[in-house]
């Protein structure tokens, strides 16, 4: 069982880096070379077709429904809408180099958020590869900090929303026992229905243009439908791997996928590169491994202590059932047939009087 939980896992993790790195290469060539910058819009759009795979999926029976309370979900649902319009916003509103901070704020964010809400403790070396990691991140990847008094707010409310929208994640996986698919399922359409409303305005907030006056000709639409269809993988292994690990695993995975990224752009599409950016990367990777470590090191430490502990409450139990017997034993010899207990001095082998005696 240990086994395929740690396979399921890696698979989640897999199919994580796969398919956001499939749909950044996809939504790149579709906002850069064809025009098609309506990023908020765009993201309701791979909502609701994520709503109609599952839903396919529902009705061939590869997954149970279960609803649970509909307040929760509408919460979580609208929360995570309104975080990737904030992302949006801040990218925006500020230079790509404090957006790029701004993300990486949300590790650190999440850790407090966990410590002192849910009393999760982070050990050292977990708290020293998220240092190096983030660090290594920074330099690959920030360049200027252009700082502005609405953007910084912007930033603010996007991180915190973002945090506490992937701490529920996995909080409402685990209270409510749905899995990650169930979740997604309920929550997309509300996500789907609060971008579409907001995507519009947003989009023509930080591009000045209309969405539904854009040129769809046939090369626009081929791409939509492919980063639609794509995104059903994103947003599904996004639910698995928080489900699975945890909201600050998830933003570490995150950062990895960054830097694939930079390192794709530079490998096949001949994007300027620097040692910095090489540096960076290397060092993030480096963090990156030894939180996988620190990681599974922990997951063996529970793991040999689950064993202990059950061992130590069986003892426990036997030797309270030992002592009751004894109290029975010294406070009631005689049996309801009249007849003397063994164990009880009446009935010690050593004096001879292990027979039943009768009134």
């Amino acid at each position: 069982m240990a086994e395929k939980g740690g396979l399921g896992t890696i698979g989640a993790l897999g199919l994580s880096v796969i398919s956001s790195v499939a749909i950044v290469i996809c939504n790149k060539t579709l906002i850069t070379t064809l025009g098609f910058c309506f990023a908020t819009t765009l993201t309701s759009w791979h909502l609701a077709v994520t709503f109609c795979s599952l839903h396919v999926a529902r009705s061939l029976k590869l997954f149970e429904h279960k609803p649970f309370d509909l307040r929760t979900l509408f919460g979580f649902a609208v929360l995570n809408g309104i975080s990737i319009g904030l992302l949006n916003l801040s990218l925006g509103f500020n230079s790509v180099g404090f957006y790029q901070m701004t993300k990486l704020a949300i590790i650190p964010c999440t850790v407090l958020l966990e410590t002192v809400f849910y009393r999760k403790r982070f050990s050292q070396r977990v708290q020293f590869s998220i240092a190096l990691l983030l660090f290594g991140v920074g330099v690959a990847t920030v360049t200027d900090l252009q700082l502005n008094f609405l953007g910084s707010v912007i930033s603010c409310l996007a991180i915190v929303t973002t945090c506490v929208a992937q701490i529920m994640t996995n909080t409402i996986q685990k209270r409510f026992k749905v899995s990650s698919t169930q979740l997604l399922y309920q929550s997309a359409p509300y996500q789907a229905a609060t971008l579409f409303v907001s995507g519009p305005f947003l989009d023509a907030a930080l591009t000045n243009r209309n969405v539904f006056s854009f040129d769809y000709n046939s090369f626009v639409l081929f791409f939509i439908v492919l980063s639609c269809l794509i995104s059903v993988s994103v947003n599904f292994s996004t639910f698995l791997v928080i489900g699975k690990t945890s909201a600050v695993t998830y933003q570490v995975l995150g950062h990895l996928k960054t830097c694939l990224v930079l390192a794709f752009g530079y490998i096949l599409l001949k994007n300027p590169f620097s040692w910095r950016n090489i540096c960076g990367i290397l060092i993030a990777v480096i963090g990156m491994g030894l939180y996988s470590y620190a990681c599974v090191l922990e997951s063996q430490q529970k793991a040999e202590e689950l064993p202990v502990s059950s061992s130590q409450v069986l003892k426990e139990d036997v030797l309270s059932v030992s002592l009751d017997t004894d109290e029975v034993s010294e406070s009631d010899p005689l049996l309801e047939d009249g007849s003397i207990k063994v164990g009880s001095p009446w009935g010690s082998n050593k004096t001879g009087f292990g027979k039943d005696l009768r009134a």
